[in-house]
């Protein structure tokens, strides 16, 4: 059976990410590697990861047993909040790569603005220097809000080719998204199903009797169809094949107004606002 052939989308120095990644936010690292080799397995090539979860050893032992040669691969990980700070995010890369195990990630973010802390203006800057080395082929950011991006936007540098921020029926954060597309950054869901939260939404349950597809499916594909990217997390064989398995259908403009009716603010994480 041919593996699924997930598109990409271009960011904004020139390179692209694929639509659908898969994430491994609280698995643990012995889980890990064998929740990664399902996915690559299934037809993921793209990886999110980050220092505070603790797996990247367990990511990157999956990426060395697959024999998947590295150009194919698209691995995520990001910088915590106490390693902010031009030195101290050099340090922190050092060490998520060694880990990982290999010579430059893909895409290296810095996990929150932790705006408290206010050092992630000079984080940003050693983010830069990291990409002029060719550690770190594209940088972005997580959980910035509008005012934490304009101020980073404001700072010269770099413009940020990604924000993964948590983005849901429930969480749809328009007025960051608008941001985004004024200034080419390109928008990446976490948290893309709410943990469950709105799988259980009439609105959702009908679509997916309609088009005989899981309520996951289809808010997954709602998510493909706004232009974001999505990194569904599980550690379950079948539902990792299946939140793939969204390619070869779509949902109608009535439908994707439906979804958009479901906003409601509904955080399931903390707000980048108060989390240092």
């Amino acid at each position: 059976m041919p593996l699924p052939h997930v598109p990409s989308v271009a960011l904004n120095n020139g390179t692209e990410i694929p639509r659908i990644g898969f994430g491994v936010f609280q698995v643990p690292d012995d889980e890990t590697t064998t929740a990664v080799a399902h996915a690559l397995d299934a037809g993921y090539r793209s990886v999110d990861t980050a220092a505070v979860y603790g797996n990247e050893a367990g990511v990157g032992r999956a990426l060395a047993a697959s024999g998947i040669a590295r150009d194919e691969l698209y691995v995520t990980t990001k910088l915590w909040n106490a390693d902010q700070g031009y030195d101290a995010t050099l340090r922190a890369f050092d060490a998520s790569l060694a880990k990982l195990g290999l010579d430059h990630v893909d895409l290296y973010l810095i996990h929150w603005p932790a705006p408290a802390r206010d050092l992630y203006v000079d984080t940003w800057r050693a983010i830069g220097t990291l990409v002029a080395d060719g550690r770190v082929r594209t940088a972005g950011v997580s959980n910035f809000n509008p005012a934490h991006l304009e101020r980073l936007l404001d700072s010269g540098g770099l413009v940020p080719a990604v924000n993964q921020i948590e983005l849901h029926p429930g969480l749809q954060q328009r007025e960051l998204r608008a941001l985004h597309a004024a200034h080419g950054i390109v928008t990446e869901a976490w948290s893309p199903l709410a943990q469950g939260a709105v799988l259980a939404d009439p609105v959702v349950t009908g679509i997916a009797d309609r088009h005989g597809r899981s309520p996951a499916q289809v808010v997954l594909r709602w998510h493909l169809q706004l232009g974001n990217v999505v990194i569904p997390k599980s550690v379950t064989p079948a539902r990792i094949r299946e939140n793939l398995d969204v390619l070869d259908f779509a949902l109608s403009p009535e439908e994707m107004e439906a979804v958009a009716g479901l906003d409601r603010g509904l955080r399931t994480g903390p707000d980048p606002d108060t989390l240092d």
